[in-house]
């Protein structure tokens, strides 16, 4: 059933060591056109960080563009970051990845004291200021924790991250796999995913959930 909501997703790159999870991204977009809604895919135009070799786990002497990286999961259908604009979206999703505390902001290195890409703080700001809904997975919550400050995420358990949540002066609430946090007053939705020793059928639950709660805001 079409439901007319059109949702932005952010991607970081292509590929959990230096960019988007692409099973959080994928199942997200999966689960957005299951409910009946449409989305539309963003990407900084930045390089990344770095880029990781998936089968060493090693870096790679090379330099990668974001938004380039995240076409590949959004087949070509993909628009900068600076190019949203909060009056055309319901709502904002970010899956997680390395990529989010690399490439969207300093978390991985930084901890709380990360620095947050400007077109990324925008667009959070613009969305949080319209009061319409944010949701994140995964290790993204934390980002959104940075630029919102107060909010109540999940990233499942994870003591640093949880810690640096925290002292950004934001609350943390535990979650299992598929659960979702609901910060009502911030609207904000979240999930823990790969935070979580899972599989792929609980990262489709939780990207599934967020997705429901997100619509029904």
């Amino acid at each position: 059933m079409k439901t007319n909501k059109k949702i932005a997703v952010v991607l970081s790159g292509s590929g959990v060591y230096d960019g988007s999870e692409i099973h959080e991204a994928t199942l997200s977009l999966y689960a957005i056109s299951k409910h009946g809604g449409e989305y539309q895919i963003f990407a900084p135009n930045i390089d990344q960080h770095h880029v990781v070799n998936h089968l060493t786990g090693e870096e790679m002497a090379e330099t990668r563009n974001v938004l380039v990286e995240s076409a590949r999961i959004a087949r070509g259908q993909i628009k900068d970051l600076t190019e949203f604009k909060a009056n055309e979206f319901d709502a904002i999703l970010f899956p997680g990845g390395f990529g989010v505390a690399k490439n969207l902001c300093s978390l991985a290195f930084d901890g709380a004291e990360c620095k947050v890409n400007s077109a990324v703080e925008k667009v959070l700001k613009e969305m949080h200021e319209a009061s319409k809904p944010i949701a994140a997975l995964c290790i993204a919550p934390a980002l959104i924790a940075k630029v919102i400050t107060g909010a109540e995420v999940t990233i499942g358990h994870d003591e640093g991250t949880v810690g640096a949540i925290e002292a950004m002066g934001s609350h943390h609430k535990q979650a299992g796999h598929g659960e979702v946090v609901i910060d009502t007053k911030n609207k904000i939705v979240t999930t823990p995913c790969y935070m979580l020793d899972a599989t792929i059928a609980q990262i489709g639950e939780g990207a599934d959930n967020v997705v429901k709660t997100l619509m029904e805001m």
